[in-house]
């Protein structure tokens, strides 16, 4: 959509659900949206979790049973909002000091009963540190959040 600074990424879309079953999908449902082929691990994916909860964690677990947390939850305030921390650096590897992670903001604003917004803002991206600039490039790009924002919209054409 649009970026307004070069550190930040935003991305919105509407879903024809109300807020809480948009918030519910996109938390209980992540691993279905998700493309399997963004994967850390040495071997394909068999789920994507999102433990919904201040401090748990998304994270890929692999068909040999081998785990990869690749966000933390910070915010977690159903039906209006989630923060997660995205510990993916610029070298596509797992970020281990959390003040060089950047963070993602999806919040959900009722559009009448049957409607949400959803806005998505990954901001701080160059807390990666060098480099940080091709984080901007893949989660802004046609692979990144807009793929998962169109995944996502898609689940509920799903259940129509």
């Amino acid at each position: 959509m649009t970026n307004p600074t070069a550190t930040e990424v935003h991305q919105q879309i509407v879903v024809p659900a109300s807020i809480e079953k948009a918030f519910a999908v996109f938390t209980q449902r992540f691993g279905d949206f998700k493309p399997a082929e963004h994967n850390l691990l040495p071997v394909a994916i068999a789920e994507t979790r999102f433990e919904p909860r201040v401090g748990g964690h998304i994270y890929d677990r692999g068909i040999d049973g081998s785990e990869c947390r690749w966000a933390r939850i910070l915010a977690y305030e159903p039906p209006t909002r989630v923060v997660f921390s995205w510990d993916i650096g610029p070298t596509w590897q797992i970020v281990t000091d959390p003040g060089n992670a950047s963070e993602v903001e999806v919040t959900f604003v009722a559009d009448g009963t049957e409607r949400t917004r959803v806005d998505l803002v990954h901001r701080n991206i160059d807390r990666h540190g060098p480099g940080w600039e091709s984080v901007t490039d893949g989660i802004g790009g046609d692979a990144g959040w807009p793929l998962y924002l169109d995944r996502y919209a898609a689940l509920f054409a799903e259940s129509s």
